[in-house]
């Protein structure tokens, strides 16, 4: 997979829950499994792209040691070594005259003195704005039902936290009080409680509410989609299918006639907390064929269907 970004490769964005991620994943490893395409190079490429995507981000703990590691690395302008078991390493080699001081200066603000974190001598003149460490960008992730009835939910994060004249990596958790009825995608501030800084201000945590919405389910910032599977004759002939609205109530949709894979429709107020709902059409999986649907698509195949 290289480089590439495993949130493009499996189809989803970087505000998708935990849940989501786990369902696009299997989405497209059943897809581009071997097994269902023998002798395909270009598909089993794919497979392993997929299945690099999620070792990547497929767990709550690798997508945060992911996200966190990629944070670093935007600050740093690309200078961070590979994951470790005590944390993110640094590395500091052909960084440029100002070396580790610069770097470091980037996450905290500037104002960073030697190895130690501490400035090497005192200030000639006070700054006019005390430094602040950089933000800490954290997901947390909840179901649809706690989303609608809110209440407090746990988080966690590593910061760095400054010991003596040292900075040492910290794994912290807090709790966060959420209202019910909260948006996917809203984001809380907490003032003052992620990184340290050797000389200023503490850096503030972004909290990013995730919602798992279920299966069949996907969020497009906070509009909700909802796939419905069709049958290919449904499609091309028009018919009704079963369709199971986010609050239960479970009904029959008319599909018109010629329709295509992607088509939308759009449902008011049948979506999450009273929000609208949009319908995609995608075409409904058949794991096997009886002999008469066999021969039924010969027939379509010979007529030029």
């Amino acid at each position: 997979m290289a480089d590439r970004n495993p949130y493009e490769v499996l189809g989803v964005n970087r505000n998708a829950s935990d849940g989501e991620i786990k369902r696009a994943f299997r989405k497209l490893a059943r897809q581009y499994h071997p097994d269902r395409n023998k002798g395909d190079a270009g598909a089993e490429a794919k497979f392993k792209d997929v299945q690099a995507a999620y070792d990547a981000i497929g767990t709550p703990e690798a997508r945060r040691e992911h996200d966190q590691q990629e944070q670093m690395r935007n600050m740093f302008g690309g200078g961070m070594g590979g994951r470790g078991r005590g944390g993110p390493s640094m590395n500091f080699g052909g960084m440029g005259g100002g070396g580790l001081d610069d770097i470091l200066g980037q996450m905290f603000g500037g104002g960073m003195g030697g190895m130690g974190g501490m400035p090497r001598q005192p200030r000639r003149q006070a700054p006019a704005q005390q430094p602040k460490a950089a933000a800490i960008n954290v997901g947390l992730d909840i179901t649809m039902e706690q989303a609608t009835t809110g209440g407090q939910f746990e988080f966690s994060f590593k910061r760095f936290k400054k010991q003596g004249t040292s900075m040492e990596t910290k794994r912290t958790t807090m709790k966060l009080r959420l209202d019910a009825g909260v948006h996917h995608g809203t984001t809380k501030t907490l003032k003052g409680q992620g990184h340290d800084h050797p000389e200023g201000e503490r850096g503030d945590v972004i909290v990013t509410v995730r919602i798992d919405a279920g299966e069949a389910y996907r969020w497009e910032d906070d509009q909700l989609i909802q796939e419905v599977p069709v049958p290919y004759s449904v499609l091309m002939l028009g018919g009704k299918v079963e369709v199971r609205l986010p609050s239960g109530k479970v009904g029959k949709l008319s599909v018109a006639a010629n329709t295509l894979v992607g088509d939308r429709r759009r449902m008011a107020k049948a979506g999450y907390n009273g929000g609208d709902l949009t319908l995609e059409f995608t075409l409904a999986e058949q794991e096997t064929l009886s002999d008469e649907q066999k021969a039924a698509l010969e027939a379509l195949r010979e007529s030029g269907l």
